[in-house]
């Protein structure tokens, strides 16, 4: 505890770790470029300076507070300072504005306006490096990157993957892959994190855009979209409204004013994950082999265990994700509809997530001579869609989901959220059924935003042990406590993103991890007014494995295993 004086005003603290946070709880918002709370303090940005009682500056990220201190945030010295340190960066910039991806959402641009940089004293030195659009998730462009080191440090500190880092020296200086090798041919795992701290418009998302236009405006196809939990409770945010409000019923009525014929709920497949992994995982359990069990619902993690632990690959459960599993079911249920009127399936996929179009393009889903997704667009591109049309969003009137696709439990909409899996999992699991049993689930330890969750079940008179865990570094260091028995599990669910698919790199960049929270509880309370609880129940679930599923029942699982 303590107290210490901010633009002459007693501010007290307590447990704050740098002079900024206390800085931004008495309501100044500091400009910062490199800060970033999930993040180590790196410092290089220089924008976050203040003034001490002596006249002297201090960076106010990395200095810790102390008791009796006196600092001022608006000096006439720090508004020259941080106007030199835009124009230095505006400088090295690639200044093309009006077509960049990042227009109107550029950190950069937006302090330039907030600081009132009217001009540019310095010469431009006009960058021309090569653009890399190779990946299928992620556009990488070195011209807009002002060196921040957000992206670097997210990969390596929150991912642990480290694809990205800082090469050359002086004005030379980028941040690259290792021998600038192309982003397709280094180990990204197509999460996008790094896109989402990334201030400007240097890692944007790989937009679908045109392609999905072009098929809506095709009377040839048959256009049809499935709809990803956490996408409802995010996409209100790109319209103003709060983060976590459920909006599903308006995106439904968006997309049918868009053209699309057909739209689905995508935790119809989530449903149909769950029955199969949770038949897979009491296999497993029986046979006493194969232990843990990992979910495989996050391309992501898939292509992290993949590339760092292959030998960890017979424990990956062998179900196909919710996307995956959601197109080859509807390519085979519209197949001969399609020999009726000759119109091309298009099953396009609307996803929190940037992996998950790397994840439609794995040879694994490509099958009878076409993929089962032929195109996944995340929930900002959607939301640029829908801008784009010039619909009014939040004018619209709910509209419902198409029947039998559009019914799904409530195990299967909190897939969305981390610990969702492993709770859908042990709802099917369960021999008690009852509403209690149900409501004691919430309490087992695998919901909230804690990084690495633990939980001990009885499930049928034996003692389950169970991981939920978000972020691959967090990810990583789980399975070495594996390996060197430090740790023993019988299930594992592992997401890639901070919060599990709310958080995901294509959904609106949350602005805090309050608005992480709000959207969990958006799909916790979207499960809780939900008729139907566990997937089981889905009527559309009994009917599928009583029809297509009883003849074709390897759609849901992976080719190769």
């Amino acid at each position: 505890m303590g107290s210490m004086l901010i633009d002459g005003q007693r501010v007290e603290f307590s447990n704050e770790k740098n002079l900024l946070e206390i800085v931004r709880k008495c309501g100044i918002d500091l400009p910062t470029f490199c800060y970033h709370s999930e993040l180590s303090v790196y410092g290089a940005c220089r924008m976050c300076m203040v003034e001490d009682k002596w006249g002297g500056t201090i960076a106010s990220c990395s200095t810790p507070p102390k008791d009796g201190m006196e600092i001022y945030t608006n000096t006439a010295k720090l508004k020259k300072h941080r106007k030199m340190i835009l124009e230095l960066i505006l400088a090295n910039h690639d200044r093309d504005c009006t077509v960049c991806e990042k227009n109107g959402r550029c950190k950069l641009q937006e302090l330039a306006i907030r600081l009132g940089v009217k001009k540019v004293r310095f010469e431009e030195e006009k960058k021309d490096l090569h653009v890399d659009d190779s990946s299928v998730s992620i556009v990488r462009n070195p011209n807009k990157c002002i060196m921040c080191g957000d992206c670097v440090r997210m990969c390596e500190e929150v991912q642990g993957v480290g694809v990205l880092g800082f090469a050359y020296r002086g004005a030379k200086i980028q941040v690259t892959t290792a021998f600038n090798k192309a982003m397709n041919k280094v180990d990204c795992v197509n999460c996008g994190q790094c896109r989402t701290v990334c201030p400007t418009g240097a890692l944007v998302i790989k937009k679908d855009i045109d392609r999905a236009w072009n098929v809506l405006h095709d009377k040839n196809k048959r256009v049809i979209a499935q709809i990803a939990p956490a996408v409802r409770v995010a996409m209100g945010e790109e319209f103003g409204l709060k983060a976590g409000e459920v909006t599903m019923g308006k995106i439904v009525a968006a997309l049918r004013k868009m053209g699309f014929d057909q739209v689905y709920d995508t935790a119809l497949a989530a449903d149909l994950t769950v029955i199969e992994e949770s038949e897979e995982f009491k296999k497993h359990l029986d046979s006493e082999s194969k232990l843990p069990l990992f979910t495989s619902c996050c391309p992501a993690w898939v292509k992290f265990a993949e590339q760092k632990y292959p030998e960890l690959t017979e424990n990956i459960s062998s179900c196909r994700s919710p996307q995956q599993m959601f197109g080859a079911v509807i390519k085979e249920q519209f197949r001969s509809l399609k020999e009726t009127d000759g119109k091309d399936n298009v099953v396009i996929a609307i996803m929190p997530c940037t992996a998950k179009k790397y994840e439609a393009v794995r040879p694994e889903n490509f099958n009878n001579g076409e993929y089962d997704v032929d195109m996944v667009i995340t929930t900002q591109e959607l939301a640029m869609m829908i801008k784009e049309q010039g619909i009014v969003f939040n004018e619209l009137e709910d509209e419902a989901l198409d029947m039998p696709f559009g019914l799904a439990s409530g195990a299967g909409i909190i897939f969305g959220v981390t610990g969702g899996v492993a709770e859908a999992v042990l709802r099917h699991c369960y021999m008690d059924k009852s509403s209690s049993s149900l409501k004691n689930l919430a309490f087992t330890g695998i919901r909230g935003m804690k990084g690495v969750k633990e939980a001990e079940v009885e499930l049928n008179g034996k003692t389950i042990r169970i991981a939920v865990v978000h972020g691959l570094k967090n990810a990583d260091n789980l399975i070495k406590s594996v390996i060197n028995g430090e740790k023993s599990y019988n299930f594992i669910e592992v997401m890639a993103c901070p919060g599990g698919c709310i958080g995901g790199a294509g959904q609106p960049i949350p602005h805090s991890l309050n608005d992480r929270i709000q959207r969990t509880k958006g799909i916790y309370n979207a499960d809780s007014a939900s008729a139907i609880k566990r997937s089981e129940e889905n009527p559309t679930i009994v009917a599928l494995y009583n029809g297509i599923l009883k003849r074709n029942h390897k759609l849901l699982h992976r080719s190769n295993k």
